[in-house]
């Protein structure tokens, strides 16, 4: 399959929605209170891999606001060209999270925001594992899913046809721990988005940190 196929799924969503998606999320509180738990942990000036950017907003441009050095990686072109002009403190990538080269220890924290849902199971447990290898020893990881479980599920998603896959909250916080993280917090909220194809979401936001050596 070709490297252009194999990113399809996710990036054609994303590049239809653009703008609308940042729209219907903004006044999520959940995730906003998720920001603030790191930002008042982090150090000044810290390294933040942002994983599954989308359009910088909030995440990006929150965290770049308020000092520190932050890497988006987006697979929509769409998306890392809004990020890029909307907020520009911070640096974005074009890059598939299956296949971005992260070396280990390389940031102070990681978050990924609703950035699995388009990945099969295995692919959702790899990930999450080179994520919590790529924050430092006692650094931060900020994960939110929407906990179901869902395996290939075929679903509009603001008007955009998706297969989703996720799993339960216990499976995911065990994935998660699997991965050598431990959970410090977690966040149960619904939310629906500001959009006249949405639905109300179960989100789970994961706020762990990689063990000290």
């Amino acid at each position: 399959m070709a490297e252009d196929d194999h990113r399809a799924p996710a990036a054609v969503v994303f590049d239809a929605l653009g703008l609308d998606y940042e729209k219907a999320f903004a006044a999520s509180e959940a995730h906003q209170a998720s920001l603030r738990w790191l930002l008042e942990r982090l150090a000044p000036g810290s390294s933040v891999l942002d994983a599954g950017a989308g359009t910088g907003r909030p995440t990006a441009e929150t965290l770049s606001g308020a000092g520190h050095r932050v890497l988006g990686v987006d697979v929509s072109p769409v998306m890392v060209e809004l990020a890029a002009r909307q907020v520009p403190a911070a640096e974005f990538r074009l890059a598939d999270l299956r296949e971005l080269p992260l070396p280990d220890a390389s940031f102070d924290a990681v978050c990924a925001y609703f950035s699995l849902l388009q990945m099969s199971r295995a692919e959702q447990a790899a990930v999450v594992a080179r994520l919590a290898r790529a924050v430092r020893p006692g650094g931060l990881v900020a994960l939110a899913t929407v906990p179901l479980d869902v395996e290939g599920v075929q679903a509009l998603f603001m008007g955009q046809p998706v297969e989703v896959t996720s799993f339960s909250a216990g499976a995911f916080t065990d994935l998660v721990t699997r991965a050598g993280l431990t959970v410090l917090a977690e966040d149960d909220a619904v939310f629906t988005p500001a959009h006249p194809d949405a639905v109300p979401e179960p989100h789970l936001f994961l706020h762990c940190r990689r063990a000290p050596e």
